[in-house]
């Protein structure tokens, strides 16, 4: 859109549309720098997807690793993402990634309130590749103190419950991984955090909420970051509508956003970045890029925030796109009465459990990383007829026992009479037999049987023949350490048993607007376009097709936040 009209609602050097991790960082350097910062975000509350998220961030060759004696490099880390992406990215893109990514993390450190941990036990996902590493590279966010919010609390998007202890209490991923591989002191742990919840009731008391007065994992890093840009008296304008970006000359210089029913038009003079997410909340846009059968109600993300608004304005401009049919995919389970889908993580390496088709057959490695689990299942529902979308993870009493799968914790804390009622039928499925279960949720019986007897033959061998689940670190990560000879695999032999459907879901879309090195925004003949900026999953990831390690979303969101602020405000 042209503008020729000069008269603006507000005049700032910077507008970062979106609140999350990228967004949020971008707005922080480019204060730091000197500039004037508005923030729009278009729901009522800031965070928007990475509020939800794990907040791991996956940085190689970071200096947390380096203090505890790992051993990473740079040449490493770019023989591994080589190995994984092959030709699909602007070489120049990854070697900024790779160079920058260390420095942002280090100034955020040195100069917020975010903090992190590295988390060195956590595998890379392609343990197989050259350059790979056992863990060192993502960095989980520690606990943060939500009464350093002030009067901001309420406007934190809350937490995932299924990222929560019983769904309300704050663990670090370090913390779950321990209570989910039950090593050495887990049960300790998980009673230590209970108490520290139960005993702090002049909290609730006090904020008049079950929420717990530490929070972790992406809503520590959101907070963190909400708390340093207040620091910084940086605004955020909630229920901000973006509309339109304002081109003059060639340049970004502005947008439109619609506030309260009015339409007002804000000056950025050094320019615009786009940090809004994807379009994974628009069926439309689902319908016309992404693998199909697509339902927004399959997708992790916040219910009507990620629509794909800075994709089509900037669209509008000529700006290029790339990977639009990506998404990054997880399987999800629908639960009735909440507003979002819950992403199944862990719980599938899990020993005791497999998915399987509408056919009543294995098609993929259980414990594989989740976005290449989804695309399995659209490459089954292919072959297979559209059998695989969704899937059904199949489950007997000793692992409900055990383990918790989704919002059913283990029976030993959770047992089915505590369950609600509206679930049986709607979320889980249960029967004495096998038969029986595979009736209730028509899948080919037969073949069922047939596939459990195998199963249970690889739990007594150690060795799934198919498709190498708990083959290697990766897979073993969320395995029970108790269990031999595969961490991963264990019976699925006593009644009653259980089944739950999987959907073809995702925690946001991966392909977007395609971006330099210096997060520009390319127009369709690779110029960019002067003055506009994408990042996260507004832009179309650094990662092509792959998903390297645990926080490759939100890695390079943050960084390219840092290189885009940086760039904006004319430093080299």
């Amino acid at each position: 859109m042209h503008d020729n009209n000069n008269e603006y609602a507000a005049v700032f050097d910077v507008v970062v549309v979106g609140s999350g991790a990228g967004a949020m960082t971008s707005a922080l350097v480019a204060a730091d720098q000197g500039l004037t910062v508005l923030v729009v975000e278009k729901a009522a509350q800031y965070g928007g997807t990475s509020a939800l998220s794990g907040g791991g961030i996956w940085i190689p060759n970071n200096h947390y690793f380096k203090a505890i004696g790992g051993n990473d490099s740079l040449d490493k880390a770019r023989a591994y993402l080589k190995a994984a992406i092959g030709d699909q990215v602007d070489p120049a893109r990854l070697e900024a990634y790779l160079a920058e990514a260390p420095k942002m993390i280090r100034y955020l450190e040195d100069k917020s309130r975010v903090r992190y941990a590295v988390a060195d036990k956590y595998p890379d996902y392609y343990p197989h590749l050259p350059g790979a590493l056992p863990g060192g590279r993502t960095l989980d966010p520690e606990l943060f103190d939500l009464s350093q919010l002030g009067d901001e609390l309420p406007g934190l998007r809350e937490a995932a419950p299924g990222n929560m202890l019983m769904g309300k209490i704050a663990w670090t991923a370090r913390h779950a991984h321990k209570a989910m591989a039950r090593t050495r002191g887990w049960r300790l742990l998980v009673m230590w955090l209970m108490l520290r919840y139960k005993l702090d009731v002049s909290w609730r008391r006090k904020t008049n909420s079950t929420r717990d007065r530490r929070t972790a994992l992406g809503n520590a890093l959101i907070a963190s970051l909400r708390a340093s840009l207040l620091d910084r008296n940086v605004g955020m304008w909630l229920n901000t509508d973006f509309n339109e970006l304002i081109e003059e000359g060639g340049r970004v210089i502005g947008l439109r956003v619609t506030q309260d029913g009015q339409s007002l038009a804000i000056r950025a003079r050094k320019g615009v970045i786009l940090g809004s997410g994807g379009f994974e909340q628009n069926q439309r846009l689902r319908e016309k890029y992404l693998p199909q059968p697509s339902q927004v109600a399959w997708s992790a993300t916040p219910p009507g925030a990620n629509t794909g608004a800075a994709l089509e304005a900037a669209q509008q401009l000529g700006a290029a796109t790339d990977l639009m049919d990506w998404a990054w995919w997880a399987p999800t389970l629908q639960i009735p009465g909440e507003d979002k889908s819950r992403g199944v993580f862990a719980e599938r390496a899990f020993p005791g459990a497999m998915v399987v088709n509408g056919r009543g057959q294995r098609f993929v490695n259980e414990a594989a990383p989740y976005l290449e689990f989804v695309d399995a299942m659209y490459r089954d529902n292919q072959q297979s007829g559209g059998a695989s979308v969704p899937c059904w993870v199949i489950f007997d009493s000793k692992f409900r026992f055990n383990y918790a799968m989704g919002p059913l914790m283990p029976a030993q804390i959770m047992p089915d009479s505590r369950l609600r009622k509206a679930w049986l039928g709607s979320l889980y499925w249960k029967a004495e037999t096998l038969d029986e279960l595979a009736g209730q949720i028509g899948v080919d019986a037969g073949n069922l049987a047939q596939t459990v007897e195998r199963m249970n033959h690889y739990a007594v061998t150690g060795v799934d023949e198919e498709f190498g689940r708990g083959g290697n670190i990766f897979d073993r990560y969320y395995g029970d350490s108790n269990i031999q000879p595969n961490p991963c695999l264990a019976p699925v032999a006593k009644g009653p048993f259980y089944a739950m459907r999987m959907n073809a879901g995702d925690i946001g879309t991966k392909g977007g607007l395609l971006t330099n090195a210096k997060a520009q925004v390319l127009r369709n003949s690779g110029e960019p376009i002067k003055g506009l900026y994408a990042i996260g999953n507004a832009s179309a990831s650094v990662m092509g097709s792959t998903y390297p390690g645990a926080g490759a979303t939100l890695g390079p969101a943050m960084t390219f936040g840092y290189i885009a602020a940086r760039h904006l405000a004319g430093v080299a």
